[in-house]
């Protein structure tokens, strides 16, 4: 196999429409910015990444629990956390077309085009007006130097509970998972033996009111996010080696579990202006998409500040004691927090490759990943015999994997139709089957067919997926 350039972002979310796993949202009333629909491969997909970031961070380890919290919560939570003043995006309206924009990403694509690569997220907002201003940055709409000055712009959803007109029952489609799993924190402790160090894992939606350009769905305003949070005793443990655990594990699940290239990874550590004020250190574990290299994976150290803030605003003891010393204190936390769609998007940009010698584009998918792990085929439709036989190898295969049947059109088409699907193995079912009980199964990667008798079929597949 040769390389072949990497895909552009057009190419990626042409495939991603053709094939069904990615579609714009409310397409047919004309589309709604920043909202996006999984198709019937996007699904499949989606459903195994989160299958196996659970697998591997909750299922499989002895120190983490799971958690569904709901994602309507009480807008006191957020007033604690800090997210009714402090969850806010930097923005700013072009007077002309009044069109909005994140004044930072506004600000980092000027540079970027002009070779130089400025990060400005966090800066104060009257600097952010000030860099705009005089390097008179255009409106990416309009073409117009014609904005106002840069405001904050609050992130969360807010939702009227209740059915009676003019009562105050406000409360918030949540921000992020994290909230849940501190506000649950005692009933965590009182329903479990669990001991420090341990870890809470939750997979879900959230929900922020953010405003993006053309990146698919690396920024949307639902997202889903696999987050978890690591509780442990400060003085037992230290922080900085756990910390740097948690990033290998992180770096270990892309690579390995998902099968991404370690060129395209990169970690970026967060300046003081642009780190929340609750963590005394982040980091990003970035990928390198389309445009440009991206936060994928982010890692924080919280301290207690989440759960201290709860117990001063709830009066509520939301303390651990150690059951051998019987000390009482507030763990801190370690927190990975991962973007489930940009796991997804980054596995479709890693995946795409453009079969030059043979004129195709294929999904190079881990095999375990692929919505379809096979698609049958008869050779021909017009032979009731070969039918037959291909509807009963479907029927055997379908209890073991994910399986897809094409009787459409020439065999040549049915095998590239399945290569942009990703579609690891296909197994044809022909003139010499209803001879010798022989199929042939074709490798999506290396196009090489062989043969196999039916009765090795499923074992055959079964040692590739391993």
């Amino acid at each position: 196999m040769t390389d072949s350039p990497s895909p552009s972002l057009v190419d990626i979310t042409s495939l991603a429409k053709r094939r069904g796993f990615i579609f714009p949202g409310s397409e047919i009333y004309g589309g709604l910015a920043n909202t996006w629909d999984y198709g019937p491969l996007g699904v499949e997909l989606k459903r195994k990444i989160k299958d196996l970031w659970w697998e591997t961070f909750i299922t499989r380890r002895s120190d983490m629990l799971g958690l569904d919290a709901s994602i309507i919560s009480s807008e006191k939570i957020w007033a604690t956390s800090g997210h009714l003043t402090g969850f806010a995006d930097a923005m700013v309206d072009c007077r002309t077309c009044h069109s909005r924009t994140r004044a930072d990403h506004l600000i980092e694509n000027y540079f970027e085009k002009k070779g130089e690569n400025k990060k400005v997220e966090g800066l104060p907002l009257p600097e952010l007006t000030k860099i705009i201003l005089t390097n008179k940055i255009k409106c990416p709409s309009c073409g117009e130097a014609n904005f106002t000055e840069v405001r904050a712009f609050n992130l969360l959803f807010p939702v009227q509970l209740g059915i009676l007109a003019g009562m105050d029952n406000t409360a918030y489609l949540r921000g992020e998972t994290a909230q849940g799993m501190f506000t649950n924190f005692k009933n965590i402790l009182d329903s479990t033996r669990v001991r420090l160090p341990f870890g809470v894992g939750q997979l879900g939606k959230s929900f922020r009111n953010e405003i993006t350009r053309g990146q698919l769905t690396f920024r949307t305003v639902e997202f889903e996010q696999g987050e978890i949070e690591y509780f442990f005793d400060p003085k037992t443990q230290n922080w900085e080696e756990l910390f740097e655990i948690w990033l290998a594990e992180m770096k270990h699940f892309v690579t390995d579990s998902l099968g991404v290239r370690a060129e395209n990874l990169q970690v970026r550590e967060h300046t003081d202006a642009e780190r929340s004020f609750y963590s005394k250190r982040t980091v990003d574990l970035e990928y390198n998409f389309p445009f440009g290299f991206k936060e994928l994976w982010g890692l924080a150290y919280r301290t207690d500040y989440d759960l201290k803030a709860h117990a001063e605003a709830t009066g509520k003891d939301l303390s651990y004691t150690d059951p051998t010393t019987e000390k009482k204190f507030l763990p801190h936390v370690i927190e990975p927090a991962v973007g489930i769609d940009r796991l997804l998007l980054m596995v479709l940009c890693n995946a795409y490759w453009h079969d030059e010698k043979n004129n195709r584009v294929v999904l190079k998918l881990l095999p375990k990943l692929a919505p379809y792990t096979v698609a049958v085929f008869p050779l021909v439709k017009n032979n009731p015999e070969l039918m037959d036989q291909a509807k009963a190898v479907l029927s055997d295969l379908s209890p073991h994997f994910h399986t897809t049947w094409d009787d459409r059109g020439n065999i040549g088409k049915r095998y590239y139709y399945q290569d942009e699907m990703g579609t690891p193995f296909c197994v044809t079912v022909d003139y010499q089957t209803l001879k010798d009980n022989t199929v042939t199964i074709r490798d999506r990667d290396t196009t090489k067919q062989t043969r196999l008798a039916l009765d090795k079929l499923a074992k055959y597949i079964q040692t590739q997926l391993k």
